[in-house]
């Protein structure tokens, strides 16, 4: 490629202790005998009913694009959409070679896609994931690469039992968008060996303050725009004007106590923390979805959230000056920071200064959503707003977090470029959702310095998130949204240093600022790593690595 990779090594760094193990799955392994005994027929399960499919079926609606025989005969009990995903990925190609498919599934990634694919096809046994583990590198083998064809062509049994609505479930998770970033990960980290920090740390910022917490409830009323928005006020005597107010901003279809953990740990600290909750994105909106009375989010939510933020700050400013409040004098509204995950994430752009810029968002969204993320199909709803571009900077908010952000299609080409202040983003290794590379990456590179790349090698979108809003993904490996999380005490390490990074990050802003910044170095993410979970983390990415991103994507 003519790259030299010792100039990669500031970027790789970032995901460098991504193990690889030596051990790979020779292709004769599975080779002569597998083709003479490849899966020729496909027995689909719905429920208590099957249907048994041909091969040649399939291929053929993939060839053509339409349902026929007892395919067509047998999708009837599924919706339109599901029909017409079921088309889309018949036809899909994965962007992955067959060196890194033998790479990736020896990894602790990989192993957790395997697990995935075994439920769906109903093999959870050792042999079932051997033989999952072989069609997956013999398929990506075929002329046109990994698909869901050249996967059951390769597949070394007669019969292969698929569970469709787990299928459906898995399928979803492993989007385009996912594979790229593994592809990237692996051509890069391999490259770089974990250093032992040389510095010694004052303290651990990871642990509480000595601040007693006491959490303060409203529900606030705009008027001008009808929305009523609960927040959550955590703080504490500790608090002053020193400190900024900090304001969180949860994820799409979730709520404001995503990130408790958090607000808790910086208030203990003497922060006064809002955490706030998107009425038109929030779960209770998209319960009333799933029941048929409303649309799941409105286009206008990509407008009206960072709105939220700014009204929930005159209203904080408006008991900073009432007599007799306990919030009165406290709070720093001028001097405010946003924490966001996922949407949240991308909400603390917009407010950050980034400008929505949607004319590509339109153009890409109007194509098959197949290979899409969950992230970028949630961005595509944007396409419904009347202009192309919006600017909704606050200028209160003087630094930003953005915690797995959605980025790739709502702020096109140029909008992070205008991003207005410091800016800390993170990325998960195993992010199915918002894939690193090009929900995160790609978009760093865009965005003025100063700023923080925060990697999570081996975290998931939900990792960062507060034990007691993933109470249902415990167990759950195949959930519609998580797609195989990490969360809940196996997630605790994740959470720590998360913890440790955001209240240095707050304290930039304080009297305080040089005693945690050696906090927000490459020093300290390694000295926080576990077996786990390295973490890892980057001020800048250099131009020829920047080269290599833009390959993967563009592929």
């Amino acid at each position: 490629m003519g790259r030299s990779w010792g100039s990669l090594k500031i970027v790789a760094g970032i995901f460098g202790a991504l193990a690889l193990p030596t051990v790979g799955i020779a292709l004769t392994q599975f080779g002569a005998n597998t083709s003479a005994i490849a899966a020729d027929t496909v027995v689909v399960r719905l429920g208590l009913f099957t249907e048994s499919i041909s091969v040649a079926e399939l291929q053929n609606a993939a060839k053509t694009g339409e349902l026929s025989g007892s395919l067509k005969s047998y999708t009837k009990g599924l919706s339109e959409e599901q029909r017409r995903f079921l088309l889309g990925a018949l036809g899909m190609n994965v962007p992955i070679n067959v060196v890194t498919v033998n790479k990736l599934v020896n990894t602790q990634i990989g192993t957790s896609i395997l697990n995935d694919f075994a439920t769906a096809l109903a093999r959870k046994d050792k042999a079932g994931v051997q033989a999952l583990r072989g069609a997956l590198v013999l398929g990506s083998t075929a002329p046109q690469g990994l698909s869901i064809l050249s996967f059951i062509a390769a597949y070394p049994s007669k019969r292969l039992e698929i569970d469709l609505p787990q299928a459906f479930i898995v399928a979803r998770s492993l989007n385009t968008a996912f594979w790229r970033t593994q592809q990237f990960m692996l051509a890069i980290a391999p490259q770089i060996d974990p250093r032992t920090p040389q510095i010694a740390f004052p303290f651990d910022p990871s642990q509480p303050g000595n601040a007693q917490v006491k959490i303060l409830k409203l529900s606030l009323n705009d008027q001008k725009r009808q929305r009523q928005i609960p927040v959550d006020i955590y703080w504490s005597t500790a608090a002053t004007l020193d400190k900024p107010v900090i304001v969180l901003s949860h994820g799409f279809a979730s709520v404001r106590t995503d990130l408790r953990y958090l607000a808790e740990h910086l208030a203990s600290h003497g922060y006064v923390v809002t955490a706030l909750e998107h009425p038109g994105s929030n779960q209770a909106n998209t319960n009333s979805a799933l029941q048929g009375k409303t649309r799941v989010m409105k286009p206008h939510e990509f407008l009206d959230r960072p709105q939220d933020i700014s009204f929930v700050l005159d209203e904080l400013e408006k008991l900073n000056q009432t007599p007799n409040h306990p919030l009165q004098g406290k709070l720093a509204t001028t001097n405010a920071m946003v924490i966001g995950h996922s949407f949240g994430g991308g909400t603390a752009l917009e407010i950050a200064g980034a400008e929505l810029q949607l004319e590509r968002l339109k153009q890409r969204c109007k194509k098959n959503l197949t290979s899409f993320s969950e992230g970028e199909v949630m961005q595509c709803i944007a396409q419904e707003l009347p202009e192309n571009s919006y600017q909704l900077r606050d200028t209160r908010i003087k630094q930003a977090i953005a915690l797995n952000p959605t980025t790739s299609l709502m702020f096109g080409e140029t909008g992070l470029t205008k991003v207005q202040i410091p800016t800390l983003v993170l990325a998960s290794s195993a992010d199915k959702t918002t894939p690193a590379l090009t929900e995160q990456i790609v978009g760093f590179e865009k965005i003025p310095s100063p700023k923080w790349l925060v990697g999570i090698v081996g975290g998931t979108h939900l990792s960062v998130k507060d034990p007691s809003t993933t109470l249902d993904q415990a167990g759950q490996p195949n959930t519609p949204i998580s797609g195989g999380e990490v969360v809940g005490e196996q997630a605790a390490d994740v959470r720590k240093y998360v913890k440790a990074i955001a209240l240095a990050f707050a304290a930039q802003m304080t009297p305080e600022a040089k005693n945690y910044a050696v906090f927000l170095t490459s020093d300290y993410a390694q000295f926080a790593s576990t077996p786990a979970f390295p973490f890892r983390l980057v001020r800048q990415i250099p131009p020829d690595a920047i080269a290599v991103v833009k390959e993967f994507v563009e592929k």
